[in-house]
């Protein structure tokens, strides 16, 4: 139970997988705002995959994680969560003060969530192998060609903005930071070279130092296989 804005006691509970990059952006971003929730897992590949389950896709019709309930109040997208974390519970902030700066966190944010994630999730890396015959070396080849592209637009955004810090954007983290670290994780457990991003894998080990990206990694999640 935690209050909101308006004073109001909140209930929220958390369907999420240990090794999903979107469920894994939510779960920091609870803990920066030191929110506790109930937590239901939702596993992507047992018996087929729950998401696929009656149940759960009478509660998210895209059959996909995180969903964060908020007593009647159900809340899918990660992005979309964090976003109404940070309205309903605005300290510590997930964005900055000014418009531009705003701008500049949520345009970060968007080369993972919108443009580098979106290809490589485990659906799609799914339908390359079962709907299209691809084999693991091409699809590992695909995944590792969007993922370079994606992290290298993120770099030189990084190295041209005089406005990153010790984070993304300043000294203290933010949204920017939270879709960067989950990518950062799938990118390392399927060996992506990561030594042409100096300044964005600084930024990661920066924030693998904060307790509350610590707590959120995927090994120190109860469903944790």
């Amino acid at each position: 139970m935690c209050p909101d804005v308006m004073g109001r006691e909140k209930k929220m509970k958390l369907y999420d997988y240990f090794r999903s990059s979107a469920s894994f952006r939510v779960r920091i971003g609870l803990n920066l705002k030191g929110i506790e929730v109930e937590r239901a897992t939702i596993h992507l590949t047992r018996d087929g995959g729950e998401q696929f389950s009656e149940a759960f896709t009478q509660l998210n019709h895209q059959q996909l994680v995180p969903v964060l309930t908020d007593g009647d109040v159900v809340l899918t997208q990660s992005l979309a969560i964090l976003e109404y974390l940070d309205e309903t519970q605005p300290e510590p902030p997930l964005l900055p003060v000014s418009p531009a700066d705003r701008a500049r966190v949520r345009g970060l944010a968007q080369i993972i969530s919108c443009d580098t994630h979106p290809v490589n999730n485990l659906r799609i890396l799914n339908y390359l192998k079962t709907k299209m015959d691809q084999p693991d070396d091409d699809r590992n080849a695909w995944y590792r060609h969007w993922v370079d592209l994606g992290l290298s637009t993120f770099e030189n955004q990084l190295v041209e903005n005089a406005a990153t810090g010790k984070f993304c954007h300043g000294d203290l983290p933010g949204l920017a930071d939270i879709c960067l670290v989950p990518q950062i994780f799938n990118a390392k457990r399927l060996k992506c070279p990561l030594d042409g991003f100096p300044v964005l894998m600084k930024i990661f080990e920066t924030c693998m130092e904060h307790p509350a990206f610590d707590a959120a990694q995927p090994s120190n999640q109860p469903d944790a296989e």
